[in-house]
């Protein structure tokens, strides 16, 4: 039997701006990738999301990034390494902190954004993070794009491969950027259909048609576009009639 986790990015409006249907959205899910201030957050945001997650049983992951508030997270940026890993370091903390008050933890790291896509392909970006994640607690696993560059870096580190239900893939098994036209797939019935492919068979197809083999243990369904809650209620109900377990990796 095929399992998969399914995790989405939450808490991350930021003062009065709200962003995504937090609460909905965890009971869908299994992980919640949560902001830690940096792209998108703020210590009460962060507190609420993770007093809901562990009442209805959610795993917590940290989803740290850049420090870029006025971008989303989502502009390239070149920091030193030695302050990528502390900056790293202070998201997981923070986050750890406040879970612990509400009776959980942080189970697992996840970049966000630019961070994310950096670290892909980038071996000196890649191996900030994962320092910063071995010294905060190196059984935290680090959930990345299947294929990452941190596979190559994250000595005594678990790595877990992710896939992305609802964003395009090019022929190398990267995402295609969102400056790019069709990079998010919006389409209900074609978005469910390549969530139970990734899950069952482990393929998705590319932008130009051709199969990308992926080796994926938990699957990111997004939370800030348009229809998010219905479609990942979607997707759960069409992967558990596909006969799919859906766990959380961590």
């Amino acid at each position: 039997m095929a399992v998969i986790d399914i995790n989405a990015d939450l808490g991350e409006g930021f003062g009065i701006w709200e962003l995504g249907d937090d609460l909905a959205l965890l009971d869908v899910i299994t992980s919640a990738n949560v902001a830690c201030g940096f792209h998108a957050g703020d210590p009460l945001i962060m507190r609420r999301v993770c007093a809901a997650a562990v009442e209805r049983g959610v795993t917590i992951g940290a989803q740290v990034s850049y420090r870029d508030l006025a971008g989303f997270g989502r502009r390239e940026m070149d920091v030193a390494p030695p302050e990528l890993t502390a900056e790293v370091l202070y998201q997981i903390a923070a986050l750890d902190g406040i879970a612990r008050t509400e009776g959980g933890r942080v189970a697992y790291v996840k970049p966000h954004g630019a961070l994310y896509n950096r670290v892909a392909r980038d071996d000196v970006q890649a191996r900030a993070v994962a320092d910063a994640v071995r010294a905060y607690d190196p059984s935290l696993p680090l959930l990345t794009l299947a294929g990452s560059a941190v596979r190559d870096v994250a000595e005594g580190l678990i790595v877990v491969a992710e896939c992305f239900a609802d964003r395009a893939y090019t022929p190398s098994g990267r995402l295609v950027s969102r400056r790019e036209p069709g990079a998010v797939v919006h389409d209900r019935d074609a978005v469910v259909q390549r969530a139970v492919r990734m899950a069952v068979e482990g393929t998705v197809v590319s932008v130009d048609g051709g199969d990308v083999a992926l080796d994926a243990r938990s699957m990111c369904v997004h939370g800030d576009t348009p229809g998010a809650v219905e479609l990942a209620r979607s997707v759960r109900s069409a992967l558990s009639e596909a006969g799919v377990a859906l766990e959380p990796f961590a």
